[in-house]
């Protein structure tokens, strides 16, 4: 995943979708890339109907005002819970978060290590590990938290174990591919030395990969947290849960106030996060970035052997990224502390589980018919479809500003950076909460949620790649005179466009489990029957519209990896 650290140890790529721009003349016109040309125009063409069909518009918009004007009356002064309880809850909701981020950051080394082809010890292991990848991000976390307050009735428990499983599906495979992509020099040295599997990984795979995984699991973390807000309206304690207590309780201001609380902890942990990364791995320019020769010796000289005459010095470096390494230890652990993990219930619940777990099986659809179910599939997709058509428009604009090879100045790169860390911070479900109540039910509301999330996600990534592009074309095109933007159009955009294909794979991807979760809150799609499933205790249909998901992610992933293979 491109994030706002470049990783030294590899070439910057899409999540989820590796593509290399190749400079110099066009790619030879193959049956395969004629098709791929054509899939993509049909899944844009698709989007643009789902789009158009929701009929979202600014008159449509405008006739909204008046709803949003009792809105604004009926919530009044906004109001906060004592500070007592805010505080309190605040920790709580950030100890939980760490702590599945945490988890699921132990759990994908060993899943990344057998979905990598290079260090997988056969292909029924990455077979495995691959499935586990695409498996535990298919389910949405909500699903797991109902499981889990089934297991373990309430508590922290349920929300951590949700948040840990449903993540090691993306921060796996994202370490799985940097693995992948690994110089092989340091690995193969420690085998010819006669080193184990284990000291090959971690002498001769793990320095190389240890800067793209640390940057994965603080972007995670920064997920996780927004996400945090929808596992309150199934149970899961929290700022989530008083907030969906307020909401459905018709408490507008008590559950505004908890929203801003969100927010501001949402756009505080991403500029944490942000500079975090900057500190433990460095900022470089497109320019002057460490070349993987670089980065391979330094895996080298950590997987070498210390004598008693060559102990590494204490550099300044050295000395940060301790304190820093166990300032994570002391996060970490003051996380699980304050979540009040009863250890117990780990040991105690395996007898119960033959008897929750028959619940889920077999999958029917209960008193809906398939074509029902098919059809709010369908729905969710389209909402998926439509939120990265409009996401992208902006993006563009957006993320084009951001670049430091575009941007006019530094003031407007600032400016588009900082919009984009601010577009982020906005948790999805509560921006959807409030066009809910403002517009009604439906898809509008999902779409514009979705779309508005997805302009801070891809128009970052938009600007690290187009940072990403090769100079020289650029620097011929001004040398002839060119004015900016006909050096961008002819340039810069046409070198990051595998990029930004594969970017916006990626956010169809997110969209597709973002839908299934809005809908839970009103957006429309399959996530409405989810919750009632949920809180209907019909747990059979519940595995039905969860084995929906895992065929449509599937589907996509498919499909990308298909496109992968052609563009490359």
């Amino acid at each position: 995943m491109s994030l706002d650290t470049k990783i030294p140890t590899r070439p910057p790529a899409a999540p989820g979708l590796a593509l290399k721009a190749k400079p110099g003349a066009l790619p030879r016109p193959t049956p395969e890339r004629t098709a791929v040309v054509l899939t993509l125009l049909a899944i844009a063409g698709v989007s643009i109907y789902s789009l158009a069909k929701a009929e979202i518009s600014l008159a449509n918009m405008l006739g909204s005002i008046a709803n949003a004007e009792r809105f604004l009356a009926r919530v009044g002064t906004v109001k906060f819970p004592p500070m007592a309880e805010l505080l309190e809850l605040t920790v709580l909701t950030l100890g939980l978060v760490l702590t599945g981020t945490l988890l699921a950051a132990v759990l994908s080394v060993p899943v990344a290590y057998l979905a990598a082809a290079n260090t997988t010890p056969g292909r029924g292991f990455q077979a495995a590990g691959r499935f586990i990848t695409v498996f535990t991000r298919a389910i949405p976390d909500v699903v797991f938290a109902m499981v889990f307050i089934l297991v373990f009735s309430l508590g922290a428990l349920p929300g951590i174990l949700a948040i840990g499983l449903h993540s090691i599906g993306m921060i796996s495979k994202l370490f799985a591919d940097a693995i992948e992509q690994i110089d092989e020099g340091p690995r193969l040295a420690i085998r010819a030395a006669g080193g184990s599997k284990t000291q090959e990984f971690v002498g001769g795979v793990l320095p190389q990969v240890l800067p793209s995984w640390i940057a994965t699991v603080l972007h995670r973390n920064d997920i996780n947290l927004r996400g945090s807000v929808i596992l309150g309206y199934v149970g899961v304690v929290g700022l989530g849960q008083d907030m969906s207590h307020a909401f459905k309780s018709l408490n507008y201001s008590l559950g505004m106030g908890i929203a801003i609380v969100m927010f501001i902890l949402c756009v505080a942990m991403e500029l944490v996060s942000g500079a975090i990364r900057k500190v433990l791995l460095g900022h470089t320019s497109a320019a002057g970035r460490t070349s993987k020769r670089a980065a391979a010796r330094r895996a080298a000289r950590a997987a070498t052997p210390l004598t008693a005459n060559s102990a590494r010095p204490w550099t300044p470096a050295r000395i940060r990224n301790l304190i820093w390494g166990w300032g994570a230890v002391a996060v970490a652990a003051a996380g699980v502390w304050v979540c009040d993990i009863k250890w117990m219930d780990l040991i105690e619940v395996w007898p119960k589980l033959p008897a929750i777990m028959v619940q889920f099986w077999p999958p029917n659809f209960g008193s809906y018919d398939f074509a029902t179910m098919a059809s709010a599939m369908g729905k969710t997709l389209a909402i998926a479809l439509a939120a990265v058509i409009l996401s992208l428009v902006f993006s563009l604009l957006l993320g084009s500003f951001a670049a430091r090879n575009v941007a006019p100045t530094n003031a407007v790169r600032t400016g588009s950076r900082l919009a984009l860390v601010i577009i982020r911070g906005v948790p999805e479900v509560i921006l959807a909460i409030m066009l809910i109540v403002v517009t009604g039910l439906g898809s509008q509301a999902g779409i514009i949620a979705l779309a508005f999330g997805g302009v801070g996600l891809l128009g970052k990534l938009i600007a690290d790649s187009l940072e990403e592009v090769q100079t020289g074309p650029q620097k011929a095109l001004t040398a002839t005179g060119a004015t900016r933007l006909q050096t961008y159009t002819a340039s810069t955009l046409p070198q990051g466009a595998r990029a930004i294909i594969g970017h916006s794979f990626y956010l169809l991807d997110t969209n597709i489990r973002a839908a299934t979760i809005l809908g839970i809150v009103g957006g429309g799609g399959i996530g409405y029957y989810l919750l009632n499933a949920g809180q209907g205790s019909n747990y059979q249909l519940v595995t039905s519209i969860v084995l929906m998901i895992l065929v449509t992610v599937l589907a996509v992933e498919g499909l990308a990896m298909w496109v992968r293979k052609v563009l490359r």
